[in-house]
C-alpha cells in the first residue's frame, strides 16, 4: 500500500520549490482547502437545509445570486480573512475587489480572486459544480492593496486551481510547477493525492461547447465544430460533452484529453466567461499539464486585462485540437 500523501503534507515538501518563500503561499493555499472542505460540507446536504434555490439580488455580472454561491462567497472570504496572507480579494460576485483592513494583512504579499461557485444554475439539479482561484503577487507597496494588484496577465500567476464538487471531490492546484489533484477522503476529512503530475493528453476525441448558439457563432468557429462533428469525408466525428458548469467540462478534458469553447457570438461579441476569474486561472493550469489556451488569436495568459470583469472568447484544452481552432480562426 502506497504512502497517503495529503494537501498539506504536499504543500510544506513544495515550499523547497520556491527557496525564497517564507510559508505564505504554502499557508493561503492551505487556508483555500480548508475553504473548500466547508462549502464540500454544504453541496453535499444541500437538498437537506434550506440553501438550494436563488436569494433577492444579482451579481455585477446581472445574474441571479443563489443561495450556495452566497454562502460560497461568504466562507472564502472569511478564510482569507482569517488567513491573515492576502492583502485584498476580489470575487466574480462582488462588484469591486475589497482590501482586507487588518495589520496583519498591510505586509501581505498576496492578492487572490476567486469564482466561488462556478456552475451555480446547475445547483438545483445535482450537476457538478465548482469553486476556481487565482493568486498573484501583489504589485503595490506595503498597505492597502489596489487594482493594479489584480489587473495583471495571467502570466504573472503565481498559484491558480479549481474545486470540482461531484461524484467525489477533488482540488486541481498549480504554483508553475506541474499539476497535482487531490480527491477528498470523507472518512479523514482530507484531501489526499491522487492524481500525481496530471499531464493533458495532446490531442483528444472530446469537444465541448454549447451548440444551441451555433447560428450565432462565427463562420469560422461554424466550420471547425463541423470538423469536429465528422463533416469531412472519412473524418470519424468527436464525442460532444457540454455540462453547462464549466470547471466540469475542464476537468473531464484535462484527464480525458480534448477541447472546450466557449467562443464569441452576435450578441456576446466578447465572449461570456470572465477573463480573471475563469480564464487565467484554468489556462495557467492547462498549460502546465501540457495543453493550451486562447481566445482563438492571443494566448490567454498574455491578454492583458482591463478590467475586473471584463469577459473574452475561449479556446482551452489539448494543445493540437486548440491549435487546430486557432487556424481555423485565423
Amino acid at each position: 500500500m502506497s504512502k497517503i500523501i495529503t494537501l498539506d503534507e504536499f504543500i510544506i515538501q513544495r515550499q523547497k520549490d520556491f527557496p525564497f518563500s517564507t510559508g505564505e503561499l504554502s499557508g493561503l493555499l492551505r487556508d483555500i482547502g480548508v475553504a473548500a472542505k466547508i462549502i464540500n460540507r454544504e453541496v453535499n446536504k444541500a437538498g437537506l437545509v434550506d440553501i438550494l434555490g436563488i436569494t433577492d439580488r444579482q451579481n455585477i455580472q446581472g445574474e441571479e445570486v443563489r443561495k450556495l454561491d452566497e454562502f460560497a462567497d461568504e466562507t472564502l472570504i472569511n478564510c482569507l480573512k482569517n488567513s491573515g496572507q492576502a492583502c485584498g480579494y476580489a470575487s466574480e460576485e462582488q462588484d469591486d475587489f475589497k482590501v482586507i483592513p487588518t495589520h496583519e494583512t498591510a505586509n501581505a504579499k498576496y492578492a487572490v480572486l476567486f469564482d466561488p461557485l462556478d456552475g451555480s444554475s446547475n445547483i438545483d439539479v445535482n450537476v457538478s459544480i465548482g469553486t476556481i482561484f487565482a493568486i498573484y503577487r501583489r504589485t503595490s507597496e506595503e498597505g492597502p492593496c489596489r487594482l493594479d494588484d489584480f489587473l495583471q496577465k495571467g502570466s504573472d500567476l503565481v498559484a491558480a486551481g479549481y474545486i470540482i464538487y461531484g461524484s467525489s471531490t477533488m482540488l486541481v492546484y498549480t504554483t508553475g510547477k506541474g499539476v497535482n489533484g487531490f480527491t477528498l477522503d470523507p472518512s479523514i476529512g482530507e484531501f489526499c493525492l491522487s492524481h500525481p503530475n496530471i499531464r493533458i493528453p495532446e490531442n483528444g476525441n472530446l469537444f465541448s461547447v454549447n451548440v444551441g448558439n451555433f447560428s450565432k457563432f462565427p463562420e469560422s468557429v461554424k466550420d471547425y465544430i463541423r470538423y469536429c462533428m465528422g463533416e469531412e469525408d472519412g473524418k470519424k466525428p468527436f464525442s460532444l460533452r457540454y455540462i453547462g458548469s464549466f470547471v466540469a467540462d475542464f476537468h473531464r478534458n484535462l484527464i480525458k484529453g480534448g477541447i472546450f469553447m466557449y467562443p464569441p457570438t452576435l450578441d456576446r461579441p466578447e465572449g461570456k466567461l470572465r477573463l480573471l476569474y475563469e480564464c487565467n486561472p484554468l489556462a495557467f493550469i492547462v498549460e502546465q499539464a501540457g495543453g493550451r489556451s486562447s481566445d482563438g488569436f492571443v494566448r490567454t495568459l498574455d491578454e492583458a486585462p482591463k478590467a475586473l470583469h471584463q469577459r473574452v472568447p475561449l479556446f482551452i484544452g489539448s494543445a493540437n485540437m486548440v491549435k487546430m481552432a486557432e487556424e481555423y480562426c485565423q
